[in-house]
């Protein structure tokens, strides 16, 4: 039987723990090559792209996600879930949820790999879905003593600090200036939709770990190189990925490229982390290809009792 997952049943079957923890066992699979995961595809279409990622877990399951470049309200992302040995379409998801909360649990492990153990405070830019997914998942790996969120529009991140405040129970605050967001902080989150740096990394402490989820491309990027200067880590979740991005990604040019070091390998062991209190590190989001269907074979595992 295939089984159906709209965003409702998303979100009330995957709690954050259960995400980062399915992320964490995604990106060390990838490392070891259990995980096949080529980098994204793209059909193009008149204004915009259509997108695919596919992942195969040997042995065990392959699947896909596709989605549009339209950015339009009722834009759905569509993932499917195969069985290895039968070629049986055992579950689907469709629409946002899955997705988000998939980039989220990247978030989180690399919080939880790369921040310093005692980070207690997150100042986020940005206050939609992504930005809300990314402290959800930091929430699961750190004690959160405070969030600080600024965007654009007042009215959205005054109602941001509030469903932190309501359903994370972690005092959050808004406020109106980018820098005040970020200064002081433990964690940095950058979750934007801005084509030009929101952040200036002389706003950063000693030790502040940033994830960045936005653009991070050459010419359009929402953090710019004094960001990669100052990172003493530079850490990204799929390097094959980074190094196809079009245009290409900052993080993957030199002379940082040589930098750029798997989350994987660091969540595995093989490769090195944070050595110090005061490096600042820095996650470049890419959105390693077949950690939604990673997400959503761990779905279809949660009992279904706590559906």
């Amino acid at each position: 039987m295939t089984l159906l997952y709209a965003d409702s049943e998303v979100a009330a079957a995957l709690d954050a723990s259960t995400t980062v923890d399915a992320m964490r066992a995604a990106l060390v699979a990838a490392y070891e090559g259990r995980l096949v995961a080529p980098p994204r595809a793209a059909a193009p279409l008149g204004g915009g792209r259509l997108m695919f990622t596919a992942g195969h877990l040997v042995d065990e399951w392959y699947g896909f996600r596709s989605y549009d470049t339209f950015g339009h309200p009722e834009g759905e992302q569509l993932v499917v879930l195969h069985d290895a040995h039968t070629g049986a379409v055992r579950a689907v998801a469709v629409g946002e949820e899955l997705g988000s909360r998939r980039t989220g649990g990247l978030g989180g492990v690399a919080v939880d790999a790369l921040a310093r153990p005692d980070a207690a405070t997150v100042g986020v830019i940005g206050s939609g879905r992504q930005a809300w997914t990314q402290v959800w998942a930091t929430a699961a790996v750190r004690p959160l003593r405070e969030v600080v969120v600024h965007s654009r529009s007042a009215a959205r991140r005054d109602a941001f600090a509030a469903r932190v405040r309501a359903e994370l129970g972690v005092p959050a605050r808004p406020v109106a200036d980018p820098g005040a967001a970020v200064r002081g902080r433990d964690v940095v989150v950058l979750a934007t939709t801005s084509v030009t740096p929101v952040l200036r990394a002389a706003d950063l402490s000693p030790g502040t770990h940033v994830n960045a989820v936005g653009f991070k491309q050459r010419d359009r990027s929402e953090f710019g190189t004094d960001l990669l200067d100052v990172a003493e880590l530079l850490v990204t979740d799929s390097p094959a990925q980074a190094a196809d991005y079009r245009p290409p990604m900052l993080a993957a040019e030199p002379p940082y490229t040589r930098r750029l070091r798997d989350l994987g390998g660091i969540v595995a062991g093989a490769v090195a982390g944070r050595t110090s209190a005061d490096q600042v590190s820095v996650f470049c989001s890419t959105g390693l290809a077949g950690t939604e269907v990673f997400l959503l074979d761990a779905l279809t595992r949660v009992p279904v009792a706590t559906r």
